[in-house]
């Protein structure tokens, strides 16, 4: 009785497994025509515990990785743009920090290595590091932006600060000033050739047409010898270091007393004064 007790061990086994498959399949009996499912791959499933999840982490991860390395190669490659710029980008941060989601992208290449639970795990960090790098890249992108429009605004005033001390420096000149007083002679009096000549020979006289004439007998000051030389503040408040200025402010004064510059000039022949 002994010895014939595993075979009927087995039997009982080997029959409730049977049994289990003939229920399966009547209680799950496709339609005609539907795919026939594996029957024993079902009830090995059922006895073993095994599912597919295993292969599903697996592909998670791997979609996982893809999207951390494309995370932290565009991280990485703003971080060199910005460092090469030499921008200071204030408060703001100047760098994406990818060490974390760089470790565990590598990890996930070997992600045959480890259990289902920590594949999971593992995924779940680097899904995490990855969104984190993402919104950090879109913040740096966001400052660097800014600091370069900063840049060209304030290049393009230095660049217009430059070009004016240029012509600053051409009008401040003999010939600047001459061309200066010529410009605005014709074009707010309507005074032609015979009144700038008329000018040239009265300003020549006076200062040379220099603006830093000054006289220190009496202290008229600048081109048009105005006393005293704030008088010219009335044109604009760099009469002191703006040749055209000083024009503007002669130019008006000779319309307003004398009409043109003829007749002030041919004052200051007969008193030696305008």
């Amino acid at each position: 009785m002994t010895a014939r007790r595993p075979k009927l061990i087995l039997g009982t086994i080997t029959g409730g497994v049977l049994g289990l498959a003939l229920t399966v399949g009547m209680v799950s009996a496709p339609a005609a025509g539907a795919e026939v499912p594996d029957a024993v791959a079902g009830v090995t499933s059922f006895v073993t515990g095994e599912t597919e999840q295993p292969a599903k982490s697996a592909d998670d991860s791997a979609l996982t990785m893809v999207a951390a390395q494309d995370a932290v190669a565009a991280a990485e490659a703003l971080n060199a743009e910005v460092a090469a710029s030499g921008l200071d980008l204030g408060a703001a941060p100047s760098s994406v920090d990818t060490s974390d989601v760089t470790a565990w992208v590598d990890q996930l290449a070997d992600r045959d290595e480890f259990s289902n639970r920590q594949l999971t795990s593992l995924t779940a960090y680097a899904v995490t590091g990855t969104d984190e790098i993402v919104a950090e890249t879109a913040a740096l992108q966001e400052s660097y932006v800014a600091a370069q429009q900063a840049k060209a605004a304030a290049d393009a005033a230095a660049e217009q600060a430059a070009a004016e001390a240029a012509a600053l420096a051409q009008t401040n000149t003999v010939d600047g000033a001459k061309a200066a007083a010529r410009d605005i002679a014709s074009g707010q009096y309507g005074w032609g050739a015979d009144q700038f000549s008329c000018l040239d020979s009265l300003w020549t006289k006076e200062s040379g047409w220099n603006y830093q004439a000054y006289n220190a007998s009496g202290g008229a000051t600048g081109i048009p010898q105005a006393l005293p030389g704030s008088k010219m503040a009335s044109a604009g408040s760099d009469w002191q270091t703006n040749a055209a200025t000083q024009i503007r402010w002669g130019l008006g004064y000779i319309s307003s007393v004398y009409g043109t510059p003829c007749s002030a000039w041919g004052h200051s022949q007969s008193v030696n004064w305008y």
